[in-house]
């Protein structure tokens, strides 16, 4: 009885840790970033080509408004993409870039390599980083670490019909394994984000044309899921893991 307790308390949290990374592996939100420069190249292409298609006779926009604070070019990015849009400045990035407050004209770019330098453009380029030579290891990181904890998962739900020792053992020991990869992960975006220039990462060629701007960057939801994950699916590992060896031990 107190053995199919633990495995149930075990099930939630483990269950909860990796919905936790799938989320933080699927969102773009692990770095939020605002600054004043513009520049936006496609964006503003994109902004332009609508204002143009407007009717000859439309009267929108004909009054003269007090000239306002210029507007904010917000940055988030994750391991899939990394997206530039306008934003009022009177919101704060942590909430501007919610899905009910981005604006319909975006400018995304693949992020897959992320989150170490991604040179834009032709390489070699003139802002291409060295470092970026690991992202490589990064990428091979974050999927190993999904693919472990989805697997730990299996394991365990086949576990419990057979109540299995080596099923729950196996599955916990995949558990731990998932927590200490992105517990690393997490470590290393903290690194990143401390140690290098976040600014020229953040900013690339716009920086060239603005170099006072002002820039500010934050850890995303996506971060803060991924980091709440972590003490579940350890926690859950460990608990598989001692009914296993608690099953074995009494059979």
């Amino acid at each position: 009885m107190k053995t199919g307790v633990v495995a149930l308390v075990g099930g939630l949290l483990g269950g909860l840790g990796v919905l936790c990374f799938l989320v933080a592996f699927g969102t773009d939100y692990w770095l939020l970033a605002s600054d004043d420069c513009g520049g936006l190249g496609q964006l503003e292409t994109t902004l332009h080509t609508v204002s143009v298609e407007k009717p000859a006779n439309s009267t929108e926009g004909a009054e003269v408004t007090a000239p306002g604070p210029p507007p904010l070019t917000l940055h988030h990015e994750g391991f899939f993409w990394r997206c530039l849009f306008r934003s009022d400045p009177s919101l704060h990035v942590v909430w501007a870039v919610l899905f009910t407050n981005q604006p319909r004209p975006k400018a995304c770019t693949p992020g897959y390599l992320f989150p170490l330098p991604v040179a834009v453009g032709p390489v070699p380029h003139p802002i291409y980083d060295a470092t970026a030579v690991f992202r490589g290891f990064w990428t091979m990181l974050i999927i190993l670490a999904i693919a472990v904890s989805v697997t730990g998962g299996f394991l365990l739900v086949c576990a419990v019909p057979f109540f299995s020792h080596k099923l729950y053992r196996a599955g916990g020991t995949f558990f731990i394994t998932a927590a200490c990869l992105f517990l690393v992960l997490v470590g290393l975006f903290v690194l990143w984000k401390e140690l290098v220039d976040v600014r020229r990462y953040v900013l690339q060629e716009r920086g060239d044309g603005c170099p006072g701007a002002h820039l500010e960057a934050h850890y995303g939801w996506s971060f803060m899921v991924a980091v709440a994950g972590i003490p579940l699916v350890l926690l859950s590992g460990l608990l598989f893991f001692c009914v296993g060896k608690h099953i074995q031990k009494h059979t």
